[in-house]
């Protein structure tokens, strides 16, 4: 769960504190305290949608942190996680600098990195088929329709028909709604609430 939804908790984080070492110690020390003190147990229906839930509980992390007028020293005695943070910063600086909230910035990295897991488990299912060939050249097809030329373009890339083409492309996107639903249902409390997350989350990258 770490690893995963790291990125988007940071991107708060940073947004609200000027200093990126600070985020950085900030956004471990969240995640310490989240494990630690078990907080994910208390996770309910009534408290709503598990982004929302780590969210409110960064907030107030982050308020009870402000609070504290003690100096914080790097590093201290905590097992730090393996996170990357220069790539979370090389992504979080193609975000606008002031166009978006700390709240929207969160929403649209959460969205971005469900996104990103989904496609690394269709790219692993294709691999282990043997097909990795026709993953790389057919991940295109996700993002929208293709005419007829770029479908002749992809057959003659594969070797396939263009009606081929078609067809796996069909059961690529496919896959990839089954797979978006799977990683979704695993985030909401409630499995009435799937498909208007996974409205709201489109939402948040048209903003």
């Amino acid at each position: 769960m770490c690893q995963r939804y790291w990125l988007p908790l940071y991107a708060f984080a940073r947004r609200r504190v000027a200093d990126r070492h600070e985020a950085q110690d900030l956004t471990q020390e969240f995640f310490a305290r989240l494990l630690e003190k078990k907080l994910l147990a208390s996770a309910s229906p009534e408290r709503g949608r598990f982004r929302g839930f780590l969210l409110t509980a960064l907030k107030n992390f982050l308020a009870n942190e402000w609070n504290r007028t003690q100096a914080r020293k790097r590093g201290g005695r905590r097992e730090h996680l393996s996170l990357d943070w220069e790539a979370g910063e090389s992504r979080l600086h193609l975000e606008p600098a002031h166009d978006l909230t700390p709240e929207r910035l969160f929403e649209r990295q959460w969205t971005l990195t469900l996104l990103e897991h989904v496609v690394t488990r269709l790219q692993a299912e294709f691999e282990s088929a043997g097909k990795q060939r026709q993953f790389e050249v057919l991940k295109g097809t996700l993002t929208g329709e293709r005419s007829e030329t770029a479908y002749a373009g992809l057959a003659a890339e594969l070797a396939m028909t263009e009606d081929a083409v078609r067809q796996a492309a069909h059961r690529l996107k496919k896959r990839y709604r089954e797979l978006l639903r799977d990683e979704v249902s695993q985030t909401v409390l409630e499995p009435g609430d799937l498909d208007d997350e996974i409205r709201e989350l489109f939402e948040t990258l048209r903003s």
